[in-house]
């Protein structure tokens, strides 16, 4: 008995040192790995896609890219302006920000920490215009400025018994090496990050602040989604419960309680 007293003392100790807060939503996120860590890891892994897929990646000069990378640009103004401007400089201190466009039917978007961008031309004809595009890269964003990926790594290795000190090279571990790359999917012919419900919805809620405070509207978003829910219709989705998207009708009735806040950022 004194055994477990002691293993869930430690435990709670852990939890309640290892905890951060979200920007503007204000929850408080499990979090045993630092950007010193996990930064490396997505760095290596996004140079890795973009050799591995040389081929397909647009040109700065080809018009899709170039709509994408000026949306892009916009939005990470953005999100630096207002990161910088409230103490939040040092959790993206460190970030280098890229954004490349590649040819692939996929409709996909992501953004790894450390602001790495990549937008697969397949979601261009459901995206439409800059407001489109900018609810879809405001909500990658969001996934990265909300640390969602060190909360779903921290979990993973508190799950597998895995400890991290601080400074260690957690890329030098085959186990943590291993999570990062079932979360990235990395290996696979297309890169798909794995977030849970909440931190989807979490996404979509940044991801409107983020889109109003680049200048669009984010009352917009609402086409977008009811579009990519056009598009993935008759496809074969899990049920909402055993799937780690929301429902597309889940996902679109937040967004529509979240575009108050969103659009007291909105300047024209």
């Amino acid at each position: 008995m004194k055994k477990i007293f002691l293993a869930a003392s430690v435990a709670g100790i852990l939890l309640f040192n290892s905890c951060s807060t979200v920007p503007l939503t204000g929850r408080s996120r499990f979090d045993l790995v630092s950007n010193d860590q996990v930064l490396p890891m997505a760095f290596q892994a996004y140079n890795t896609f973009l050799t591995e897929n040389k081929s397909a990646v647009l040109p700065a000069s080809n018009a899709q890219a170039l709509k994408v990378k000026t949306v892009g640009n916009r939005l990470i103004t953005a999100v630096k302006s207002y990161m910088n401007s409230n103490n939040y400089g040092n959790l993206i201190a460190d970030y280098q920000w890229e954004v490349n466009v590649v040819q692939n039917n996929e409709k996909n978007a992501w953004c790894m920490p450390g602001g790495k961008i990549v937008v697969y031309t397949g979601i261009l004809p459901i995206t439409q215009d800059d407001a489109g595009l900018a609810t879809v890269m405001g909500h990658e964003i969001a996934h990265a400025i909300a640390g969602h990926s060190a909360e779903r790594m921290s979990q993973e290795m508190v799950a597998q018994g895995i400890g991290a000190a601080a400074g260690v090279a957690l890329s030098k571990n085959p186990k943590t090496q291993s999570i990062f790359n079932t979360l990235y999917g990395v290996g696979t012919p297309v890169a798909m990050l794995k977030f849970s419900r909440n931190q989807e919805l979490e996404a979509d809620r940044l991801g409107l602040i983020f889109m109003a405070m680049a200048g669009y509207n984010p009352q917009n978003a609402t086409a977008f989604w009811n579009r990519m829910s056009d598009a993935s219709a008759g496809s074969q989705r899990p049920p909402e419960f055993l799937s780690t998207h929301p429902s597309d009708a889940t996902r679109i009735a937040q967004i529509q309680k979240y575009l108050p806040e969103a659009k007291q950022y909105y300047k024209r």
